[in-house]
């Protein structure tokens, strides 16, 4: 008996967990929320994603979006609409267009200046590997057989 209650008791808290991990956030608010970065400060996140407790910007944006959506308004005229409001801020990617496609293209082109910087240090520094001479390499071997020969005694 006391085994099915631990194993009741196991199952009922594991569902539990599995309630809090729900999607809160409705698919609407989610699509248009993406796009749109949240300006609380605190975070780096969007609307859509943002989990801050008491959020003083997620909260009015998803309730914005959620009453646009209601009255008739797509997910461009919402996006345009918070634009106006806050700036090019309030996008959570940079639009790919005039100077912000710079941000676009900065990354990638850094990535392969530095691979290519890397390349070229490596081909300026680096030192051919020196001849052996046949000579020193029986020297030290025989060192290290007499040094190894001392453990064997």
């Amino acid at each position: 008996m006391k085994k099915w209650r631990n194993s009741f008791a196991l199952l009922m808290m594991a569902g539990l967990c599995l309630a809090q991990t729900g999607d809160l956030v409705p698919p609407e608010v989610r699509r248009v929320g993406d796009r749109l970065a949240c300006l609380c400060g605190s975070c780096k996140n969007t609307v859509a994603t943002c989990q801050m407790l008491g959020c003083h910007y997620t909260a009015p944006a998803r309730a914005k979006i959620t009453a646009m959506h209601k009255a008739g308004a797509d997910d461009e005229a919402i996006v345009a609409d918070f634009v106006k409001r806050e700036g090019k801020k309030a996008l959570a990617a940079p639009p790919a267009e005039g100077f912000g496609i710079m941000a676009w293209l900065a990354p990638p082109f850094m990535a392969l200046a530095g691979a290519g910087l890397i390349a070229w240090f490596i081909r300026r520094h680096r030192k051919p590997a020196p001849e052996l001479n046949e000579g020193d390499v029986a020297k030290y071997q025989q060192a290290a057989e007499r040094e190894l020969s001392r453990f064997d005694e």
